[in-house]
């Protein structure tokens, strides 16, 4: 059986296509770095099974990104796992995850990890509910619903919607449950903790009508997919962070012009042990990019780049779930300033 997690029209353009192309000579050119220049191999630790959520990820590597950056070996990590503390303990070099929970492991056990970018501007996660059953739209909605959530970060995160909406865990019923929605389709939940961009293609994929309650519409708007490293790597290795940060700038933009040919990566090659469905690939891939990867402000700014007023919300939405960290202890996005600054092109 096909997993599934929480873990989501572009506007593709000549300009965009034409970006793509230029990414791609650049990283053949004379400027690029030669193969294995001594940056050491690369472990990436990913949030979750290898599906369409990583499509840029595997175009950088099925391109050579990574390599022509200036990595040699390179290992793409399958999650779900324990992302904060594998970056910190030495485990990857990198790793997805979101700044909610880095927010909390940095607030709670003075974890020495930061977001030093973000693929997602906006987070997918979600209560999703089916339209002929409870129909969860609103948070009042969510008052004596049972709500289906997972072990670990997903329960920080429920209880962080839960805090910055003025509700706590008395209002509901949490119900223990894994990654696959089929609890929802049963009737054992009402709402189920998921990604827009994954368990709800995949319930509606059964012919259900459903419901989505967006945490980034209900008071936790934050950044998710979100690079992090630690305070030793941006300091001592701040040419590997950059580094890896072209690479995945490059490979997100051939993944949102080739929303197809990233997919079928993920089907074919990466997650070829997964069972995974082309269609549905294709349309999380497409949804992720349309919604949560392009924005205005990466238009303007550049992908991976997230805006002070995009900030101010993060940080908003950490007061309002109560998580004790400050902007500097959270975030460090100076190594990306430096990259967009020294290769401008990679704005697009």
């Amino acid at each position: 059986m096909m997993l599934s997690r929480p873990g989501r029209a572009l506007r593709l353009t000549a300009v965009a296509a034409a970006a793509s192309l230029a990414l791609a000579a650049c990283a053949s050119g004379d400027d690029a770095p030669a193969e294995g220049e001594g940056l050491g191999d690369l472990t990436v630790q990913l949030s979750w099974i290898k599906n369409a959520e990583f499509a840029g990820e595997f175009m950088a590597d099925s391109k050579g990104y990574y390599t022509d950056a200036g990595f040699g070996d390179v290992t793409l990590n399958a999650g779900p796992g324990a992302t904060e503390n594998l970056v910190a303990s030495g485990k990857a070099d990198f790793g997805l995850t979101n700044a909610v929970t880095v927010g909390q492991v940095v607030a709670n056990e003075d974890a020495p990890i930061k977001i030093v970018g973000t693929t997602f501007q906006k987070n997918p996660f979600t209560i999703l509910s089916l339209k002929d059953g409870a129909d969860i739209a609103t948070i009042e909605d969510l008052k004596g619903k049972k709500i289906g959530v997972q072990d670990g970060g997903n329960g920080l995160l429920f209880s962080a919607l839960l805090a910055a909406n003025g509700l706590t865990e008395d209002d509901v019923e949490i119900v223990p449950v894994q990654y696959d929605p089929q609890p929802l389709v049963n009737g054992e939940v009402d709402g189920f903790l998921a990604y827009v961009t994954n368990e709800s293609i995949i319930v509606e994929a059964q012919g259900e009508e459903v419901t989505n309650l967006l945490f980034a519409d209900n008071g936790l708007p934050f950044v998710a997919e979100s690079v992090i490293a630690t305070d030793e790597t941006i300091a001592e290795r701040p040419e590997a962070v950059k580094a890896f940060l072209e690479a995945e700038i490059k490979g997100w933009t051939d993944a949102c012009t080739d929303l197809e040919g990233a997919a079928k990566l993920a089907v074919d090659e990466y997650g070829a042990d997964q069972d995974l469905d082309l269609d549905k690939e294709v349309e999380q891939n497409t949804v992720q990019c349309e919604e949560l990867v392009n924005t205005d402000e990466t238009a303007e700014n550049g992908l991976f780049t997230i805006s002070d007023e995009l900030l101010a919300q993060n940080m908003a939405t950490f007061e309002a779930a109560g998580i004790d960290a400050t902007q500097e202890e959270v975030f460090d996005l100076s190594l990306l300033e430096e990259l967009l600054a020294e290769k401008p092109e990679l704005k697009g």
